[in-house]
This record gives C-alpha cells, sequence and structure tokens, in this order.
C-alpha cells in the first residue's frame, strides 16, 4: 500500500489518463483504502461500480472480490470471475482487458509484490503494442513480482518508484523524448527534466 500511496502522490490535479489499481485484498473485508489515498492524492480516488464509465484524472481501485475489466466503450466491468494467482482482484485480468480495450494506449505497471501476478498481463500489453513499466526489483520490498516481470517480459522502463509517476505523466502527456526511448528499444530510467 505504501508503494501505491507514493506513486498516485506524484500524479498532478489535471493528470490527462485514468489510473486503475488492482491490489490483492481479503474478499472478507470492507476497503478504505480509496480513502487512504485520497489524502495523498490529488486526484479523486474511488471504487468503481459494475458498468461505470470512467473518467480522466481519476484512480479507480478495484473493489475486494472483483476483477476490474476495462471495456472499449469506456465502462468497468466488476467480475467475479476465477481467482487468479490466488486472488481477486488480480493484475492480470485488468492487464489483459486494458490490452484488449486501449491497445498502444495502454501503460501496464509492476510494483512490489510476491508471486508473478501481472506478469502475464503485461505480456499481453506488449503484444499489443503497449507501454510496460516495471519497479525496480532492487528497491521492491517484495521483489517477486518486477523480478517475474523483467525475466519474461521486454519492458520498456525498469524504474525506481518514485520516478515511476514522473514516468507516467510523460507518457500520458505524449513526451516525445520518452516515446523515442521506447521505439529504440531501450530500456531504463525515464529521461531527466
Amino acid at each position: 500500500m505504501e508503494a501505491l500511496g507514493r506513486l498516485v502522490r506524484a500524479l498532478p490535479e489535471r493528470f490527462p489518463a485514468v489510473v486503475f489499481l488492482a491490489l490483492h485484498l481479503s474478499p472478507l473485508r470492507r476497503s478504505i483504502l480509496p480513502r487512504i489515498l485520497s489524502r495523498v492524492s490529488a486526484l479523486h480516488v474511488t471504487h468503481p461500480a459494475d458498468g461505470e464509465v470512467f473518467q480522466r484524472g481519476r484512480v479507480y481501485v478495484a473493489p475486494p472480490d472483483h476483477h476490474p475489466m476495462l471495456m472499449p466503450e469506456g465502462t468497468i466491468h466488476l467480475s467475479r470471475g476465477p481467482r487468479e494467482n490466488g486472488a481477486r482482484p488480480a493484475v492480470d485480468p485488468l492487464f489483459r482487458s486494458a490490452a484488449l480495450a486501449f491497445g498502444q494506449r495502454a501503460i501496464g505497471v509492476v510494483l512490489t509484490g510476491n508471486l508473478d501476478d501481472g506478469t502475464a498481463g503485461l505480456q499481453a500489453i506488449k503484444r499489443l503494442g503497449g507501454v510496460a513499466i516495471v519497479q525496480d526489483p532492487d528497491e521492491a520490498d517484495f521483489a517477486g513480482m518486477p523480478d517475474s516481470a523483467i525475466e519474461q517480459v521486454q519492458v520498456d522502463y525498469v524504474a525506481p518508484l518514485d520516478r515511476i509517476g514522473r514516468l507516467l505523466v510523460q507518457l500520458a502527456d505524449g513526451d516525445a523524448q520518452t516515446r523515442a526511448n521506447m521505439d529504440d528499444g531501450r530500456r531504463g530510467d525515464p529521461p531527466e527534466t
């Protein structure tokens, strides 16, 4: 949760994209994660409703026991489909749906965590032309998810958590240098600004 707080804190009030978060949560408890993240974010943070039309400049947190699925018409479907990687919500269904709905406009970010959730979904994002970003495993509290993604996906950027927010802003703004780095096939930190 600390990593998510640091990430959303870095996003400006006029962030020109939508952020979707999937965190492994207990299905037996009510989530207060939107309230916690709202304390540090300039963006509106909420759990989405099934069928809700999502809006730019917002952060949507997957509710417990539901996979958030992004639909091409710009709505969110909350699925009670099978657990993936032992969890519901899981990152892979979110990433796969983002890849199918938005292709090259999708950006997947894998942060600290155990096991390999996010790897298969990040592969789908890359396969359909999107961008793959992974937190530097050397600074992650739990390196399993970042290590798995780096080992199995041709990621575009491996960056410290404190630089990922700035990279997302640059990508959302269509920063030419950031896109040029990706087109050159370079991996690494976002350009200095």
